[in-house]
């Protein structure tokens, strides 16, 4: 053998050894790639993707719940602990242990903190009710949001300020707050906020807002408190829906009509349940009861797992939501889902407590399901 032909030899070794590295490199990028896939890097630059965490997000206890909530989320809401009976329990007193922590886990993240929420008239602490007088109570809601709001100015990026105020045809809810105020509540509580936390996103957040005379009564409201010289930034619509409604259209009229108004849209609480509810369940107000059903089978047909034919219904039920919403990403800010896994859903205990529903995109195990593949690898419209 030449000293030419080994040298030509080595050559050929050398460049076949190279583009083996260079191929080595370009599947060790595509796999890296592949793991940094995700609901907030698919949907970054259209809106935020947000959950609903619970006390054992926020004490770190759930691990695997911590790792999904960075992984895929970028915004988070408190399930629970910043509603009045929990954080302002006795009319002197104010517990800030947990919506402290909840605070560092969102900072310590990067992500968009939602305040949720400042008045609502369910989930309040006994001393309120008894309020009968319209001075006591304007002082009482000023020092609740005032406290609130300014211990996380420039902390908390959003805040629901007033929840559920409206019945389904769009008039004023009874409240202990309407009793007293009527609807002068409302305006008080978005200028407190404001006055609180000049910059904070401030939300009027309620659901079944694809109702027509629903809708309607939120437009009056925004442009009411636009006439007063009230903040509000964005109506946020609950999204408790399920496989068969609301329409694709009716949640399309309702976004158009808001942003109508100059304000964002934020889908503040999404999840589809798969689960057949009492015929006469009205929306997502929670004091509906209907414990007659629990045990019922056929009340809770998937005790053991989703048939992949109702997979294929959830996945494509998603697919039709976020395709309007990619379609009108311009109006919308945010969409947070009301929960992170299905095993941590408000759904299993409501309106039928017991169930097993799967409403999300994550199973009990924290794995990403049918819907959330089909959503990540689909090219929205």
């Amino acid at each position: 053998m030449t000293m030419t032909y080994k040298i030509r030899v080595l050559l050929i070794v050398f460049v076949l050894s190279l583009s083996a590295c260079q191929t080595n490199n370009k599947d060790s990028k595509k796999d890296t790639s592949k793991e940094e896939v995700s609901l907030k890097e698919h949907f970054k630059g259209s809106f935020l993707i947000g959950a609903a965490i619970n006390d054992s997000h926020i004490d770190r206890s759930d691990s695997l719940g911590i790792q999904l909530l960075k992984k895929e989320f970028n915004s988070i809401t408190p399930e629970n602990i910043m509603k009045w009976m929990y954080v302002h329990p006795e009319k002197d007193s104010y517990f800030f242990d947990t919506t402290d922590k909840y605070v560092a886990l969102g900072q310590e993240n990067g992500m968009y903190i939602v305040g949720h929420n400042l008045v609502w008239h369910s989930q309040l602490a006994d001393w309120v009710n008894p309020i009968k007088d319209s001075l006591e109570m304007a002082s009482v809601l000023k020092e609740h949001i005032n406290t609130i709001a300014s211990r996380y100015k420039g902390k908390i990026n959003a805040w629901d300020v007033v929840n559920e105020a409206l019945n389904e045809d769009g008039t004023l809810r009874e409240s202990v707050f309407s009793n007293t105020m009527g609807d002068r509540f409302l305006e008080l509580a978005f200028k407190e906020a404001a006055k609180a936390d000049p910059d904070a996103t401030l939300i009027y957040n309620d659901y079944n807002l694809w109702k027509p005379e629903k809708r309607d009564g939120v437009v009056r409201l925004v442009k009411k408190l636009q006439d007063n010289g009230a903040k509000i930034d964005e109506v946020g619509i609950q999204a408790h829906w399920s496989l068969e409604g609301p329409s694709i259209e009716d949640i399309e009229n309702s976004i158009i009509a808001f942003s109508e108004l100059g304000v964002k849209i934020s889908f503040t609480e999404l999840d589809v349940t798969v689960l057949p509810n009492p015929w006469e369940l009205d929306g997502a107000a929670v004091n509906q009861n209907y414990d007659e059903f629990e045990g019922d089978p056929k009340m809770n047909p998937y005790p053991n797992g989703l048939p992949d034919s109702v997979k294929l219904k959830l996945s494509k039920r998603y697919q039709d939501i976020f395709n309007l919403f990619t379609k009108h990403k311009e109006k919308i800010s945010r969409v947070t889902f009301w929960g992170v896994q299905d095993g941590q859903s408000w759904l299993n205990n409501w309106p039928i407590n017991g169930r097993t529903n799967y409403p999300l995109f994550f199973d009990r195990n924290y794995q990403p399901k049918k819907v959330y593949t089909d959503i990540i690898s689909a090219k929205n419209n």
